[in-house]
């Protein structure tokens, strides 16, 4: 249930509210718009009577909330949210796009590409230095290295930086670099580090799982919101299905359904979709025109040669090319 108060309502009557609630046994979260404040009302699934709270004072109205995901949801968010990094504000107008290579794999590969993809139009830097691999064989990143070389990328570039977390553990370090923590689509269910990176307060990237639905999508950005962090955006990266010409199935379908659903942004990584670098661009096109509120795109300098992702990775003349291209496409929806 979400409580909405008037507009012009006190700090002395939201504190009442919630106060209120908190002595009813439920938990609390504010949402403070630009006129009003939303108090949601957090349960175990008891019932709520919410007719006592209609009749505080400053209350406008009480609403119930039908879908498991609370604070994700619409109703509990006066409208879209929207993400500040650097300038650039995901889930307004622009179209943000972050780019960069897979993994980290030497401090010359990674601020090539960083000059690259600052030159050719992005807004951030990606970059790996912790990689969870199907194979244990396979290169695992450089670990806290790589994120001293994406610091001194972000040093030379001006862009912020986003880069994966694979555990609780790992997150003190991982802030500690950072401005984004990317959380990769085989921990969106992780719990316990969603609950770990909802409380910082630090950007979220949270990736759909390969088989998951929408709304476990939802209920994961759940249990990072309601430890306070809102500050979480949606990544569609494909999901398995039977066909295995591309590396997964791109969900076009969920980026307008994500958009009706839920008000937090909403982006695409075309890279993971699909496999292979020659369909990247034609998917983020289409991503960018279904409401995408940015790109997650893989960059590398010198493609062939890399340790992880090379066959899905754009040589930054191709990113480069990959821009203009959405630049137009968002300029005929009436984005920038």
């Amino acid at each position: 249930m979400v409580i909405v108060m008037r507009a012009g309502a006190s700090q002395k009557e939201i504190d009442a509210v919630a106060a209120r609630v908190k002595a009813d046994g439920f938990g609390t979260q504010l949402v403070q718009g630009t006129e009003r404040t939303i108090v949601c009302v957090l349960g175990d699934g008891r019932p709520v009577d919410q007719h006592k709270y209609d009749v505080m004072a400053g209350v406008e109205k009480t609403t119930r909330i039908l879908q498991p995901f609370k604070l994700t949801s619409r109703t509990a968010s006066a409208g879209d949210s929207t993400l500040q990094l650097n300038g650039a504000r995901i889930g307004d107008k622009q179209i943000v796009v972050m780019a960069g290579p897979c993994s980290i794999e030497s401090r010359t590969q990674m601020l090539e590409t960083a000059h690259a993809v600052k030159e050719a139009g992005a807004q951030a830097l990606r970059g790996g230095a912790f990689k969870p691999r199907t194979s244990p064989y396979s290169f695992q990143g450089m670990g806290e290295e790589g994120l001293q070389i994406l610091a001194e990328a972000r040093e030379q570039t001006g862009l912020p930086v986003i880069t994966e977390v694979m555990s609780s553990e790992q997150v003190p370090i991982v802030t500690k670099y950072a401005d984004v923590l990317q959380i990769g689509a085989r921990n969106m269910q992780n719990y316990e580090l969603l609950r770990s990176v909802g409380r910082t307060r630090h950007p979220i990237v949270l990736k759909r799982g390969l088989m998951s639905t929408i709304e476990e999508l939802l209920m994961s950005a759940e249990y990072i919101l309601s430890e306070g962090n809102r500050n979480v955006m949606l990544c569609e990266r494909g999901i398995r299905t039977f066909e295995t010409y591309t590396r997964n199935t791109t969900d076009i379908n969920a980026i307008p359904v994500l958009k009706e659903m839920t008000h937090l942004p909403v982006i695409l990584d075309p890279s993971h979709s699909v496999g292979k670098w020659a369909y990247v661009t034609a998917v983020a096109r289409a991503g960018v025109a279904a409401g995408a509120d940015g790109l997650l795109v893989e960059v590398h300098n010198e493609p062939d040669t890399a340790l992880s992702d090379g066959a899905q990775s754009l040589k930054p003349e191709r990113f480069a090319e990959l821009v203009r291209q959405v630049r137009d496409v968002a300029a005929s929806i009436g984005r920038e």
